[in-house]
């Protein structure tokens, strides 16, 4: 298919990790003008640059970009921070781009306004298996959320302890969105895993010759897994290569098997939640020529 895009309307760029996101907002932008925008939830944080696939210096000169690496990796931020930041820049011609479907649904569908969950309770579910968090939630809530994610499933949990309400309730009672998807060009790429995979083993080795392990070793010096940012994949694995605990092959075979599954579960996402977005299949298209600007 060849896809036309309006110069006048906010782009929407979704898509699994190593599908080619980033490359194409920065085509997008040098075309037509626009500010990339940031919607991946690790991608937000300082020190991770290589790790996580932020655009590099040279594509940040290239185009103005928004919200990469803006917060120190050890703060917490929200969906609904991601929200408000992104209400401040409304006037503006966005592209959005990122893997992170929830700050997708917020946009476009709206997002209930949850009190926030008390510092007490998020240290009791910190300290939480899965399992146990998933067997404290309600069958509606169950149904709803991606229940191998544990970020999202310790979310339902905290809501469920702070309010005494499901989050499935809350989410029924939310405000009109801030972005109407009609009003936007949503874009997805479809990336089947024979197609993706030989990517994301690619990408990894580049990362090793861009530095990543140079990075790894600057952010062991105050490495702890409850940072948010410490959720990237792949940072323990290289954590644990850089202070002599695995080799690097075994390093690289861990982060490539986790890269892949983080990309299943947001196909399921895609699949589930995005059925009304514009789909290129990349195992039959060539951004190049199937995206018209």
């Amino acid at each position: 298919m060849t896809l036309r895009i309006d110069p006048n309307k906010t782009v929407l760029i979704a898509g699994p990790t190593a599908s080619g996101k980033s490359s194409l907002a920065l085509m997008i932008a040098e075309a037509q003008g626009g500010l990339i925008v940031n919607a991946d939830a690790l991608q937000v944080y300082d020190g991770w640059r290589i790790l996580t696939a932020r655009p590099s210096l040279e594509d940040e000169q290239r185009a103005a970009h928004q919200f990469y690496g803006h917060l120190p990796y050890d703060v917490s931020y929200s969906v609904g921070d991601w929200l408000r930041d992104v209400k401040g820049l409304l006037g503006e011609r966005l592209i959005i781009v990122g893997g992170t479907g929830l700050y997708f649904s917020a946009l476009t569908e709206g997002l209930a306004n949850i009190p926030e969950t008390p510092t007490h309770i998020r240290a009791t579910a910190d300290g939480m298996v899965i399992e146990t968090l998933l067997s404290e939630i309600d069958e509606a809530t169950k149904d709803h959320v991606d229940i191998a994610n544990r970020a999202r499933v310790q979310r339902a949990w905290e809501v469920l302890q702070t309010t005494g309400r499901s989050l499935v309730d809350w989410q029924s009672e939310t405000p009109a969105p801030l972005l109407p998807l009609q009003s936007c060009t949503p874009i997805l790429l479809n990336a089947p895993k024979e197609w993706l995979t030989p990517r994301i083993e690619q990408r990894f080795d580049m990362m090793l010759e861009q530095g990543v392990l140079e990075e790894a070793r600057e952010m062991s010096l105050n490495w702890d897994t409850s940072h948010p940012s410490s959720k990237a994949i792949g940072a323990q694995e290289l954590i644990d290569h850089v202070n002599g605990r695995i080799s690097l092959d075994e390093a690289r075979e861990a982060v490539i098997i986790g890269t892949r599954q983080y990309a299943k579960r947001q196909r399921t996402w895609f699949r589930k939640r995005m059925t009304d977005w514009a789909q290129i299949d990349l195992s039959s298209t060539d951004l190049s020529t199937g995206i018209v600007v």
